[in-house]
């Protein structure tokens, strides 16, 4: 790292003392700078345009048998690369007393090792930077998205494939604890992996780190309001983007809760303590309810998602050519966050989601996250919790304070797109809550962000979105 770079937390440095307690500042000061500073908005989306044609991925489905490097394994018929490395599709038995449906089996995706998501963020012209990646994902709805500075697995970055190197890499492997903005490990969709988890990093570099040319600077200004914009952010960018010290989070409400910081962690001990739920690892060709064609894995019922194969070209990916296995949801997901002032603090509502996948059984998650059309077989009683408050919002559009539909993973998830929203609902809309839900104030959710499963992913793209709000 540059000697000039003055280190956040030095010890003993007047200086970084003063930088360590300005970063608020320092943030707040780039989500302002939403005209942009190095490059302007109008020439952020010319080179996002030009990188979408120069990375347009040609993405096609194949029956199972023309998968190149992968197969089904002949005793247990799970779905795994050669190498043994990567992610592997096996089967999955739950149990658990959440939710309207207590036993199943289904697919799920393991991929043990760790992943790096990481931001590099500088200072130039006196305004933080974040250095964005163009990133091509064979799953993506349109092709290439805005991701991290470094997005990539184990297997990636040692090379397992035998591709090119990570750029920026070097500044995650090892990097100055004293320049760490952000450091730690997250889930991903507990439904779809299997206790997935990844290092979510925000790390501040030097003068020496210049952008490539698939990577842009850019204020968190410019990112709030790209945010908003279909299909642009990607997932991996904003679980990031929501581990950044929260510069709108003033100490004078930090105990204004309606529930105490303690109270709290109680609750999601309790949670945790209370709700039963048993995986059983499971040969995929014994997953009850679901079906194996030549062409995809899906259930009986039509309904959830299927596993199915792709191959891909791309002239400027790690490797040129490959073919994989990728989910496929069946329907838009949405992720809805109810938020209301409470004693003139504002508050969001957040439920404790018990998923197979999780690491710690729950994590908290927004106000309602379901794939709407899953439950249509359902009776009126089993239909998710306040899912009819958030729907009310479509006939009530000044309430709505953020709506956008964004995709998700598209290193393994296949067109999946949910719709994430933020609704504000009236004064007199009831504080007092079931056991599974509570209401928690944003220094509260700040604080939980900086300990790894408290919030899920889907969550912490709604606390990347209210940080856009006025």
């Amino acid at each position: 790292m540059d000697s000039t770079v003055e280190p956040l937390h030095s010890p003993g440095s007047a200086v970084s003392s003063r930088r360590a307690a300005s970063l608020s500042s320092r943030l707040a000061a780039s989500a302002l700078a939403i005209e942009g500073g190095v490059m302007s908005n109008e020439a952020f989306h010319a080179w996002f345009e030009e990188r979408q044609h120069t990375h347009a991925l040609q993405v096609s489905r194949i029956p199972f048998g023309e998968l190149r490097g992968w197969g089904f394994a002949p005793d247990t018929g799970n779905l795994r690369h050669d190498s043994g490395r990567f992610f592997s599709i096996e089967g999955l038995r739950v149990r658990s007393d959440y939710g309207p449906v207590r036993e199943w089996c289904q697919p799920i995706i393991h991929q043990p090792e760790i992943g790096v998501l990481g931001i590099a963020v500088r200072e130039i012209d006196g305004v933080l930077h974040a250095l964005m990646q163009a990133k091509p994902e064979p799953g993506n709805a349109n092709g290439v998205q805005l991701s991290p500075t470094v997005q990539a697995t184990k297997s990636n970055y040692t090379r397992v494939h035998g591709g090119s190197s990570v750029p920026y890499m070097d500044c995650f492997i090892d990097p100055d604890p004293r320049r760490v903005l952000a450091d730690v490990l997250q889930s991903e969709q507990g439904s779809w992996f299997f206790r997935k988890r990844n290092r979510n990093m925000v790390v501040e570099v030097g003068p020496e780190v210049e952008a490539g040319e698939d990577f842009c600077w850019v204020t968190l200004g410019q990112l709030g309001a790209l945010l908003r914009q279909p299909d642009l952010v990607n997932m991996d960018a904003r679980t990031v983007l929501s581990c950044i010290p929260d510069w709108r989070a003033g100490s004078s409400t930090a105990n204004a809760g309606l529930h105490s910081d303690t109270e709290l962690r109680s609750w999601v001990t309790t949670r945790r303590a209370r709700h039963e739920i048993s995986t059983e690892p499971l040969p995929l060709r014994e997953a009850e309810g679901w079906r194996r064609s030549p062409e995809a894995i899906s259930h009986e019922s039509g309904l959830f998602f299927s596993i199915v194969a792709v191959d891909v070209s791309s002239h400027r990916r790690e490797v040129p050519a490959w073919s994989q296995p990728l989910l496929a949801p069946h329907g838009l997901g949405m992720a809805a966050l109810l938020v209301k002032r409470i004693g003139g603090v504002p508050h969001a509502l957040l439920s404790a989601r018990v998923e197979p996948g999780l690491l710690d059984v729950v994590e908290l998650g927004p106000t309602v996250q379901c794939t709407p059309q899953s439950y249509a077989h359902l009776p009126a009683g089993d239909r998710p919790r306040y899912l009819d408050a958030v729907l009310e919002s479509d006939r009530r559009p000044e309430r709505t304070l953020f709506d956008a539909v964004l995709s998700e993973e598209g290193g393994r998830f296949l067109d999946a797109r949910s719709r994430y929203l933020i609704v504000e609902v009236d004064e007199d809309f009831p504080t007092e809550t079931p056991e599974d839900f509570r209401w928690v104030t944003l220094c509260q959710i700040n604080e939980l962000l900086k300990h790894s499963h408290y919030l899920n992913v889907q969550a912490r793209t709604l606390v990347a979105a209210m940080r856009t709000l006025p």
